[in-house]
Order: structure tokens, then C-alpha cells, then sequence
């Protein structure tokens, strides 16, 4: 079987030219498979899993318009570390000893952003901007060192250094106001979020084009699904652990068993099909940079966030149960539904190039119930959010089995 090297075909004839210098640190790529995740990749994301636990409990403690605005930014900012991390991994061999040690080292400043979280905005803010941007610019620095011998992929990352330089951003904020810190951090994460939709673009080193980031495709969908595992494992280690903890009623059981159901609608609507599907398309498009970046860069975030907002509802809603729904508790259970679906139909927008019309309705439906949610008790709202759910994952279902028999193409 054929081998061929990860290098971007815009290295032109570098490669060849440079190898004396290359320093053998990239995966090497067997058409018809996808790179194995390895288990320092694993590993890596049990740091995140500590941070989405404390994006859940920070926004829990801080549940007010500027609390959920500061939740929104820290998520954001946690995501943009780890898919970055998955691109260099996708590229880089985790077998190998540079690359495994890189990854172990990015685990102490992965720790200190993860505890930081509930006081990013408060006395420890310096310790949030610090870790990340030592992780940005560390990992990026590494990398540059790293694909020495290819010249492309040298340029590409020097061009992600200059747009990693809203690190001062991230730094002048950690020492200013909570208010104006939020201002000047979402002017860095501005930044950083844009970068990759404009090609990273650099007065005197131009633009990538997503022709120059050919990812494997099938590492990539992997990866990203179980970032989503991590979120949705979240999501049943706060129902569990908030259900453990209180008094076992009638209202308290059943409120315990419709956010489990909630949690597997989510499971069932991403991993049935959305996943699969997005996996073969990438895997086989002549551009995988392109759905790299717009699916799982970009659209994956929604996702992530409806299903922290959607554990946060849950913790909620087992907490008080039964009387009258609050705007919080309804923002929080049909919003993240809400969300969740949002993000999903952009996936299968992206990967099939139409919306899909069941989870518009349902989108639409989380949008009337909000209307009356103030009537009915919490648990009622949260067992109709997962109702909704439930019946777009059947729905799918359905076209699963006559995609079986041939009658329609996911």
C-alpha cells in the first residue's frame, strides 16, 4: 500500500527537497483509513472534561445576563484551545516522543485555565489569560518546530503566530475591570474567531486557502465526537450527582428520569446520524479543510453549548420541580434544546447542503413553548423540551431504516 506524506500540495516539490531536514514528527497517511486516536489524545481531554464541569458550575453560580454572557465567552475560549490542539494532533504523530511530551506539557496550563474558570472574571483572571495564551502560543511555537522541512506548513503557522499576537489582548484584560476585562477579551477571542474564516491573512505572507489544510478527515469527525462525549457525560454527571444528593421524591425520580432521556435524544441526534454522515463526507471530500473548518470548527460550538446550557437547565430543574418556571430555568432547558438543535441543522445543512425541515419545526416549537413555559411547572417545561427531542431523534430514525431500504439518502 501506498504512503504518502501529510504535506499540504502547495509545499510543491519542498518536501522531497527538504527531507534531510524534516524531522519525521507528522503522521504518516494510508488511503482508505483514518489515523488512530491515540491515547495521549485521550488523556489530554480529561482536562477538559474539569473545564466544561466548571463552565456548568460557573454559569450555575453566575445565572444573570452578565453571567451567561462571561459563560458564553470562557466556552468559546476553551473550545478554541482544543480543536486547535486537534488540528496539530491531526497532523502530528502523538507516537512520537516530541509530540506525546508537548501534549503531556500542555496538560499543567490546561489545569490552571480549567480552575480558573469560576474566577476568570474575578481574582483570578491573570491565571485564565495566562494558561491560555500559553497554550495557544506554546502549542502553535512547537508546531512551527516541529514540520521544520515543510515550508508550507511553516508559513501557514507563522501566519496563526501573528494572529495569536491578540494574546496581549488576553493579558492587558486579566488586569482590569470585570467589565471592561470582558470588553477586551471578547475583542481577543474576536480575533482568534475570525482568523481562520479570512485564511489567517498577513500583510507579507498572504493567506492560507483550505486547499493548504489537508487534514484527515476521519480523525478529525472522530475526534470532535467525542468532544461531544464529553459534554453529554457532563450533562449525566450533574444529573447523577445533583439527583444523589437530594431527597428522593415522586417529582425528584421523575424529573432524574426526563433529563436522562434528554441527554440520549442529544446522543441519539448527533451520533445516529449526524456524525456517520459528516465522518463519510469528509473522509471522501477533495477539500476536507473546507468542512474541517466550517463543520467542525465552527458549527461543533453550538453543539457543545446546547448541551452545557441543557445539564445547567437539568441540575435546575431536579433542584425545584414542581411550582412555577422562572426565566431562567426556561432559558436554560428550552434554550439549550434550542441551541443544540440549531447546531445540528447547521451540520446537516453543511455536510448534505439542505436544512433538515424536522428540526426546524422543532426549533420553531422550543420558540411557542417559551411563550407558556411561565405557566407550567419546571418539570413540565423540561419534559416538553425532551418530548420535542425525542420526537426529532424518531424522526430520524425513520429515515434511517428507509435509507436502509434504499428510499431515501442521508
Amino acid at each position: 500500500m501506498s504512503v504518502r506524506d501529510v504535506s499540504p500540495p502547495s509545499a510543491d516539490g519542498a518536501a522531497a527537497g527538504a527531507a534531510s531536514t524534516d524531522r519525521g514528527l507528522l503522521r504518516r497517511r494510508h488511503p482508505g483509513e483514518h489515523h488512530r486516536v491515540d491515547f495521549v489524545e485521550l488523556f489530554f481531554d480529561l482536562v477538559f472534561v474539569f473545564a466544561v464541569t466548571q463552565i456548568s458550575h460557573s454559569l450555575i453560580e453566575h445565572l444573570s445576563l452578565p453571567g451567561a454572557i462571561q459563560t458564553a465567552l470562557l466556552t468559546v475560549a476553551v473550545w478554541w484551545v482544543w480543536i486547535y490542539t486537534t488540528w496539530v494532533t491531526n497532523w502530528l504523530d502523538p507516537a512520537k516522543l516530541p509530540v506525546r511530551l508537548a501534549l503531556l506539557a500542555l496538560i499543567l496550563p490546561g489545569l490552571i485555565l480549567s480552575s480558573s474558570i469560576p474566577q476568570a472574571f474575578g481574582a483570578r483572571g491573570a491565571a485564565f489569560a495566562g494558561a491560555y495564551v500559553a497554550m495557544q502560543v506554546g502549542r502553535t511555537a512547537f508546531f512551527i518546530w516541529a514540520v521544520k522541512g515543510h515550508p508550507s506548513m511553516v508559513r501557514n503557522f507563522q501566519r496563526i503566530v501573528v494572529w495569536l499576537l491578540a494574546g496581549a489582548f488576553w493579558m492587558a484584560g486579566a488586569f482590569v475591570d470585570p467589565l471592561t476585562r470582558l470588553a477586551v477579551w471578547a475583542v481577543a477571542l474576536g480575533l482568534e474567531f475570525i482568523s481562520p474564516s479570512v485564511g489567517f491573512w498577513v500583510p507579507g505572507l498572504g493567506c492560507s486557502t483550505t486547499a493548504d489544510w489537508q487534514v484527515e478527515g476521519g480523525h478529525m469527525a472522530e475526534r470532535c465526537g467525542l468532544f461531544m462525549i464529553i459534554a453529554l457525560g457532563e450533562s449525566l454527571l450533574v444529573t447523577g450527582a445533583t439527583f444523589a444528593d437530594m431527597t428522593w421524591t415522586a417529582a425528584t425520580l421523575a424529573a432524574f428520569v426526563v433529563a436522562l432521556v434528554g441527554s440520549l435524544a442529544m446522543w441519539w441526534l448527533y451520533f445516529d446520524t449526524s456524525a456517520e454522515v459528516g465522518t463519510r463526507t469528509i473522509s471522501r471530500s477533495a477539500d476536507p479543510g473546507r468542512i474541517a473548518r466550517l463543520v467542525y470548527t465552527y458549527i461543533h460550538l453550538p453543539l457543545v453549548a446546547g448541551v452545557i446550557l441543557s445539564a445547567v437547565g437539568d441540575e435546575l430543574v431536579l433542584g425545584h420541580p414542581l411550582g412555577h418556571a422562572d426565566a431562567v430555568t426556561v432559558t436554560t432547558v428550552l434554550g439549550g434544546s434550542a441551541i443544540f438543535l440549531v447546531g445540528n441543522a447547521l451540520f446537516r445543512w453543511a455536510i448534505l447542503r439542505r436544512l433538515p425541515w424536522p428540526h426546524l419545526v422543532g426549533i420553531a416549537a422550543l420558540g411557542v413553548l417559551t411563550l407558556t413555559a411561565f405557566r407550567m411547572p419546571p418539570l413540565a417545561v423540561m419534559t416538553t423540551g425532551a418530548t420535542v427531542l425525542l420526537a426529532i431523534a424518531a424522526w430520524d430514525a425513520k429515515d434511517r431504516r428507509r435509507a436502509a431500504d434504499g428510499e431515501f439518502l442521508p
